[in-house]
């Protein structure tokens, strides 16, 4: 149970800050804010539970074999529910009229995919790269490291696809109108198509990390 706990805690408070940096006064140092957010929270619950806080990266661990499905399965069901109650009190926290951030009307398809499976790839294999893997064990610098990949693929991509690089976030974002709805398999299958490739390059780089 504390594994689920931690997941609900690490992933709410990255959807919340999310929603009320994006909302607020933050503008373009919402992607630091968030990254922070990120890394904070690696360094918090890590060692209880990894420090997943996205289903993309709990897939990517799933196929590395670091964690089982019956452990993913309710994994991505806290991460997701967690979402929604921060994204609830983002609005509550602001004001549903006082929303500011609004969904990016007809984003370019093809190029928000791209975008999300090259965040979330990028982010899944910092992650099983600096956090799981035999050779990095014990290391300090893991939750900077994952920190600061959101942050910078939020700076690269964030324009094309406005840059969750994990499906909670976009639920979250989707709940607060941030992302519309008709958009939600962009980052569905972005994410998790992100979080699968990597977890498939991290095998084929490291076949002996078992």
């Amino acid at each position: 149970m504390k594994k689920y706990i931690t997941e609900f805690i690490g992933t709410f408070f990255l959807v919340l800050t999310v929603g009320l940096t994006v909302n607020g006064d933050a503008g373009n140092m919402a992607p630091i804010a968030v990254g922070a957010a990120l890394m904070i929270m690696v360094y918090a619950g890590g060692h209880i539970s990894g420090g997943h806080y996205n289903p993309a990266v709990t897939l990517a661990v799933l196929i590395r074999r670091r964690i089982s499905a019956g452990e993913a399965v309710p994994y991505i069901i806290v991460q997701l529910l967690s979402s929604v109650v921060a994204a609830f009190l983002v609005q509550y926290l602001i004001g549903k009229g006082k929303m500011t951030a609004e969904a990016v009307p007809n984003p370019e398809a093809v190029k928000a995919l791209i975008a999300e499976v090259l965040g979330t790839f990028a982010l899944a294999y910092v992650v099983l790269n600096v956090a799981t893997a035999k050779a990095n064990a014990g290391n300090s610098y893991f939750g900077l490291a994952i920190g600061l990949t959101v942050t910078v693929m939020s700076y690269s991509l964030g324009s094309f696809s406005s840059g969750a690089f994990n499906p909670a976030v976009a639920v979250g974002a989707s709940f607060m109108k941030m992302a519309a709805w008709s958009d939600i398999w962009i980052y569905l299958v972005g994410c998790f198509g992100g979080g699968l490739l990597a977890a498939i390059v991290f095998k084929m780089n490291n076949p002996d990390d078992k």
